[in-house]
């Protein structure tokens, strides 16, 4: 035995300060000594937590740490330990090849809750590639429609982030996606802060992907191609500003991926006093209100409408570069619709010429009919579907629901079956009679509504 190797947990326990240049009185120590928050698994709070404590005391006087976050065991996705015997063990290393840095550490970060152990899947992993893929790309739009255009930024202390066009010269779009990033900004902070990680990430993920790209910037291009000057200058404002505000709260989830689309934001690169600015470094998202219920109300409102729209036109199997006809009875919604029927049109690519939007109509005849979010949209199906190849294909299909719903109620009607057969076996084949009885209703009624 060599005397002068310590034993690895006394080692370890002497790491948070030994590593700072103890016992020399060194300018890290005083710096990073203690620090605030420890991270660590649950099953090593006795190895490695109580004798950091019981050494930093001894030697300094004070504890290491405030906090000590504990997570669970990180297992495979059956939820076996991971093990040289069993052959499970995922490398990182291997995982950061094949889907990066950034999307290993969200998925763990998101992928359980404190304390408990999570399954990791390779399905995870490569789902929140995706997700980092999603952001660049929305990135790449944003800077490609900033290209030509000079930037408003305010400079804050060595902080510098893009500024906001008055109030007055956004569109609703605009207003619903400033207001939701001031929701967004105080439940990611008000979760970090109580130690919420997972449903932080969450979040993140939620107002990215769907709010952000799917609705925010598809909404966007209509004022930038449609819009006047003043309108674009306006929404492209909204884009940058919104996308480098996310960028913050995400950096501590996707730190690479945030900071190399941060370095490429137009006015954001470069130094203050010699020293390179960066997003790792920026300030963390405060002290912004841009709360608007009516906006959310509003745009939530279209985003049902459009829904139910997009939901009607695959029912029917519209040929998606189809414009159609529609028809909007919205009562007192109808004035806050017809100011943002550009948005309706584009979003649920709408015939300009053939929408109408009134606070009564009367039904028309032939016409699918929906009502979503207090407005009864009717869709005429004359020159959306052809009537009779429509009529022929959904008794078809109806007549094929008979067959089956036939052979699944004589099962069900036989004794034999219902008393021999396993009761989850009964249960399912009632769940699946009651199934196709919905579908079949359904059908009946879209039969009904093209009746000559």
């Amino acid at each position: 035995q060599d005397p002068d190797v310590l034993d690895t947990w006394y080692s370890s326990g002497l790491w948070p300060f030994s590593t700072l240049g103890w016992p020399e009185q060194t300018e890290d120590l005083a710096n990073y000594y203690p620090t605030t928050v420890l991270e660590t698994g649950y099953d090593i709070i006795f190895f490695w937590v109580a004798r950091m404590i019981i050494m930093g005391l001894k030697c300094t006087g004070k504890v290491p740490f405030k906090y000590v976050y504990m997570h669970g065991l990180v297992r495979d996705e059956t939820g076996r330990k991971m093990t040289k015997s069993l052959g499970n063990v995922l490398d990182p290393l291997d995982i950061v090849h094949e889907f990066g840095a950034d999307a290993l550490r969200f998925s763990l970060l998101t992928g359980g809750t404190p304390g408990n152990d999570m399954k990791l899947s390779m399905t995870r992993i490569e789902s929140n590639r995706n997700f980092s893929n999603k952001i660049w790309n929305a990135a790449r739009f944003v800077i490609m429609n900033l290209s030509d255009h000079q930037l408003t930024t305010s400079d804050s202390g060595c902080d510098i982030h893009y500024a906001l066009p008055e109030a007055a010269g956004l569109g609703m779009a605009d207003r619903w996606i400033l207001s939701r990033l001031t929701a967004l900004e105080n439940e990611v902070t008000r979760l970090i802060d109580n130690w919420q990680l997972g449903e932080a990430g969450r979040q993140l993920y939620e107002f990215l992907w769907n709010e952000y790209c799917d609705w925010y910037i598809e909404a966007s291009k209509v004022r930038l191609n449609e819009g006047t000057a003043a309108e674009a200058e306006a929404t492209r404002q909204v884009l940058a500003y919104v996308l480098e505000r996310s960028l913050r709260l995400l950096h501590p989830f996707m730190p690479f991926v945030t900071e190399s689309i941060w370095q490429n934001l137009p006015g954001m690169a470069g130094a203050e006093n010699g020293t390179p600015r960066a997003l790792m470094v920026s300030r963390w998202p405060a002290d912004t209100n841009r709360a608007e219920d009516a906006a959310e109300d509003g745009f939530s409102r279209i985003q049902e409408i459009v829904r139910g729209i997009r939901n009607a036109r695959s029912e029917y199997d519209v040929a998606p570069g189809r414009w159609i006809a529609a028809q909007l009875a919205a009562g007192e919604y109808a004035d806050v619709l017809a100011e943002n029927k550009v948005l309706l049109i584009s979003l649920a690519r709408l015939d300009a010429s053939a929408l109408t939007i009134a606070a009564e109509l009367p039904a028309p005849e032939k016409a699918a009919t929906l009502s979503v979010a207090g407005v009864t949209v009717y869709l005429p199906l004359a020159g959306m579907v052809d009537l009779d190849a429509e009529r022929t294909r959904l008794q078809k299909e109806i007549d094929e629901l008979d067959k089956h719903l036939g052979r699944v109620s004589s099962k069900l009607e036989n004794p034999g079956f219902v008393n021999k057969a396993p009761a989850e076996v009964v249960e399912r084949e009632r769940a699946r009679m009651e199934e196709m009885q919905t579908k079949r209703t359904q059908l009946s009624e879209r039969l009904a509504d093209l009746a000559a």
